[in-house]
């Protein structure tokens, strides 16, 4: 798909091809339904896409990876199952993902990993991490210290694997929880975190390809000083 993005309520579809759909979701808006059901979600409204309003028409869409309601960006959808499960099958050796956060606090380390294994409550549905790996799923966050001002912290993220709710857990046990997050922090007001590039590899084709958006308002339109520096040093070149 050339030109403008799509849109289609809360979703910009950004780039669509036999084998994959990428869109940029807005937050508020689900990936796919919940248990109640009856309420717009990405899943849901690419169907309808695809579908292109044939009633009978079997066509449709399938998750490969979710974001939470309250996150807004990038995300992608495989158009057939057997995309689905190449991508699901090997996802953090074929995807790279990068996140904007601003969170509570000031960092001690610019740069780390935070790492430990994951577990959800089946009770509560809240994910902690685990001492015994018996119990959970390792879970790998990378960040980078971006900015900081008003005892917040604007960081990069980078996801080394893919965990349910794993950037938040990881920063809020840190503790740095995301600003606005009402689950694992101490706050509301809409919460701060994007998923900001997705790049994979093509399951037809093998290159890499490369989606991006806009960097969200919580952290400003300006170039962070790293990328500012990189700039000066093309120049001088």
């Amino acid at each position: 798909m050339k030109g403008r993005p799509r849109h289609i309520k809360g979703i910009n579809i950004l780039h669509e091809d036999p084998d994959v759909i990428v869109v940029e979701k807005a937050a508020g808006v689900l990936s796919c339904a919940t248990r109640r059901g009856g309420e717009h979600t990405v899943e849901d409204a690419l169907n309808d896409y695809v579908r292109k309003g044939q009633l009978r028409s079997r066509k449709q869409v399938y998750l490969v990876h979710r974001l939470d309601r309250e996150t807004s960006g990038v995300m992608m959808v495989a158009k057939t199952p057997e995309v689905q499960e190449y991508f699901r099958s090997n996802w953090n050796d074929l995807t790279e993902k990068t996140y904007l956060a601003r969170v509570h606090g000031t960092l001690e380390e610019k740069e780390g990993l935070f790492e430990s294994y994951l577990a959800e409550d089946q009770k509560t549905l809240l994910v902690r991490s685990v001492k015994n790996p018996k119990y959970g799923k390792l879970a790998r966050t990378l960040y980078r210290v971006v900015s900081e001002e008003n005892d917040t912290s604007l960081v990069e993220v980078s996801l080394k694997s893919g965990r349910k709710n794993q950037i938040r857990v990881h920063f809020s046990e840190n503790g740095h929880p995301i600003v606005g997050d009402s689950r694992y922090g101490r706050d509301r007001g809409g919460l701060m975190l994007h998923s900001w590039k997705l790049a994979f590899i093509h399951p037809h084709t093998g290159k890499k390809m490369s989606f991006g958006t806009e960097r969200p308002a919580f952290a400003g339109r300006g170039r962070d000083s790293n990328e500012k520096r990189k700039g000066a040093n093309e120049k001088n070149k």
